[in-house]
């Protein structure tokens, strides 16, 4: 049955989330993000030193223990064994005499080629970017500089290398994120390394003695802000291998401030070569930034980004703790509009926190011009998905009784997904509180499908199979509690609705 006749279907999510919302209890206040990691109190920004090992995902991420805005950055830590359910650990790295605990990465070092550890007993490695604020504060050009941390007890406690810096700054300001990993071709490690304007690679037999190699993209990609946290990792695509470079960039994002782009590219252990000089995003929202992916996982990526933008991140309306990260997401590369380009999709242990799946067929909405009831009593934290047969208008609409509303749609006309937050709740804590996001529609296809994945106060899109992605935090006076549907002609089907379970 075709639904061109469907204007609006509401479903009420329940009184009892805005009674939850408004709860205080530890990881219930408001805000606080049901389905994504978040501290349990405090700053958090950039998640850094990602590794898998022995059955478990390390989380380190920058993080101030001490108030809920940018301070002197930590390493803190957290651990999952699915990617959904987390565990914060103890904090990993403290400041010291060097300086702050900037981004960085962690390695395990099998081969123990570091001589921290034993083969038997690989340490696991951070490697990281020493911030001198002292050195900044008085003008230096060498106040960040890369060291290393090693821990023989799988992550649970760490000893910094008494050597450090093992890579000293040549003499620029920006030279930060190392990003680390073992390249086998060569027999060596592999440092992205973000030098203001441009990454450059170094390599080393031991983690210890760096060799630069090559720079890349001083002429290539977005430069309306400082280059950072770069990553390098290979993919497949039609049983050839590419490889992916991911930077981040503050100021300079499509829809201002923060945002990540990246480059598809051959890579020969010295030299990353791209295949294209267009500049790509993996994410057009306001709302993911210093994104990187896992080691030691093999063929499979996952990626993890902060979501946050450095426009207003110190200033968004939370009072226990600051800011959260974006689900995780599987990322694999297609070919679209002639050209190589990168998906992101939520990671399907999303599955272990599903409360069951709302299938709505097209009859039943047509009849009943509404959905509400499919929906009732159920938490505020959800994904929905549908499909469509064109590409046509339409919008969904999350709102509260109080007029305040969300609205993500794809418009027809310009060709391009968005999320317009104008109306979306809190706005007054800073001017520079982006309204909108869009993300041009990359696919050729005329069919098209969204995934959204709905939790508290943030809203991920995933459009084209994670091919065009928005992502975007709200701050609504009271929770959300409806969800509307509306279409301007278009068909629309397999539309399901999948609570999900708070992972606290």
């Amino acid at each position: 049955m075709s639904l061109k006749r469907l204007l609006i279907g509401s479903i009420f999510l329940t009184a009892a989330t805005i009674s939850q919302a408004q709860k205080t209890t530890a990881y219930h206040e408001p805000y606080r993000p049901q389905v994504h990691f978040s501290p349990k109190k405090w700053w958090t920004n950039d998640p850094n030193g990602m590794v898998y090992y022995k059955g478990t995902y390390h989380l380190f991420f920058q993080h101030y223990p001490k108030a809920t805005v940018w301070g002197p950055m930590h390493w803190g830590h957290a651990t999952s064994k699915d990617l959904v359910h987390w565990t914060q650990q103890p904090i990993a790295l403290y400041p010291d005499k060097l300086g702050y605990i900037f981004s960085g990465s962690v390695v395990v070092d099998e081969r123990n080629t570091s001589g921290l550890g034993t083969k038997d007993k690989p340490a696991m490695v951070a490697i990281f970017t020493h911030h001198d604020p002292k050195g900044e504060k008085g003008g230096s050009s060498t106040y960040q500089n890369e060291s290393i941390a090693y821990s023989l007890d799988e992550g649970l406690t760490w000893k910094k290398y008494p050597g450090n810096p093992v890579l000293k700054n040549p003499g620029i300001k920006d030279f930060r994120d190392p990003k680390v990993f073992w390249y086998d071709e060569g027999n060596k490690w592999v440092m992205s390394l973000a030098t203001k304007d441009r990454i450059t690679f170094y390599s080393s037999p031991n983690l210890k003695d760096w060799t630069k190699e090559s720079e890349f993209g001083q002429s290539l990609g977005a430069h309306g802000g400082v280059w950072e946290c770069p990553d390098l990792f290979p993919l497949q695509l039609n049983g050839k291998q590419y490889w992916v470079l991911l930077v981040s960039i503050n100021p300079g994002g499509p829809n201002k401030g923060s945002a990540t782009q990246y480059f598809v590219g051959h890579f020969d252990g010295k030299t990353f070569t791209p295949v294209s000089t267009k500049t790509k995003w993996i994410d057009y929202g306001p709302d993911d930034y210093a994104g990187v992916t896992w080691g030691n996982t093999g063929k499979r990526k996952v990626f993890l980004g902060w979501m946050g933008n450095w426009l207003y991140a110190n200033e968004v309306p939370t009072k226990v703790w600051r800011n959260a990260m974006t689900v995780p997401r599987d990322l694999s590369l297609t070919l679209a509009a002639g050209d190589i380009y990168l998906r992101s999709e939520p990671v399907p242990e999303m599955g272990k926190i599903a409360n069951g799946t709302i299938k709505v067929d097209a009859e039943q909405l047509v009849k009943n011009n509404n959905i509400f009831s499919v929906i009732k009593q159920r938490p505020g934290q959800f994904t929905l998905k549908f499909k469509t047969k064109a590409a046509k208008d339409y919008s969904v609409i999350l709102s509260n009784d109080g007029g305040e509303k969300l609205v993500i749609g794809f418009d027809a006309a310009k060709n391009r997904y968005y999320i317009d937050r104008s109306a979306s709740g809190q706005k007054q804590f800073s001017k520079q509180f982006t309204n909108a996001g869009y993300a041009p529609r990359l696919s050729t296809m005329l069919d098209s499908d969204m995934e959204l994945v709905v939790d508290q106060s943030s809203v991920e899109v995933f459009a084209d199979g994670g091919l065009s992605n928005l992502t975007a935090v709200f701050f609504p006076r009271k929770p959300y509690n409806k969800l509307s549907l509306v279409n301007h002609g278009m068909e629309i089907e397999h539309l399901q609705i999948q609570p999900l379970k708070s992972i606290w």
